[in-house]
């Protein structure tokens, strides 16, 4: 039987949600326990020239939720607004993103299948299917914007390992 993209995107995307939201969990935890305010650690960088902590949690709700309503328009161009500022704005965009992609049905994802799609930014363009968007462009994003909001807290000394980004596998159950 063909894997359906519903099966393909959704629940890894869900699945990196809800690894996004237990940093934020954790982040807030550790802040707590070490007396590192909120607004330091929001506000991390891995690399002077890289965008904050703050700004990878929301692109993970940016590139799942984001991404299907790009698709649903035919076009997509990354939310330019500032990030949120507080643990609980972060768990706020995260839970919208998660409340999305649990609505989102096999049938319209279906659909979405050879849809044209565009991907806008800054003046320039690229132009895909609305699966090689999700799959190809979509879906890496989600995973680089987790996993460098994953490594800003190992970075400033949060007690994260693997898996804390690994979140929740989609196990058979015995």
């Amino acid at each position: 039987m063909p894997l359906s993209l519903h099966a393909a995107y959704v629940p890894s995307a869900l699945q990196m949600l809800g690894t996004a939201r237990h940093l934020i969990d954790t982040a807030e935890k550790w802040c707590g326990e070490t007396g590192t305010s909120e607004a330091e650690l929001i506000g991390a960088r891995i690399y002077e020239d890289m965008l904050p902590w703050c700004y990878q949690v929301k692109c993970v709700a940016e590139h799942t939720q984001g991404s299907i309503e790009g698709v649903r328009a035919g076009v997509y161009s990354p939310d330019l607004d500032p990030p949120p500022t507080s643990f609980d704005a972060l768990r706020k965009k995260i839970a919208g993103a998660v409340e999305a992609m649990e609505a989102l049905t096999e049938d319209e994802m279906e659909d979405f299948m050879g849809q044209p799609m565009r991907f806008e930014f800054k003046g320039n363009g690229m132009d895909f299917t609305a699966e090689n968007f999700l799959l190809s462009f979509s879906q890496p994003n989600f995973y680089f914007h987790c996993a460098t909001a994953y490594d800003i807290l190992r970075m400033k000394g949060a007690p994260v390992g693997k898996r804390d980004f690994m979140g929740r596998p989609r196990v058979v159950a015995s």
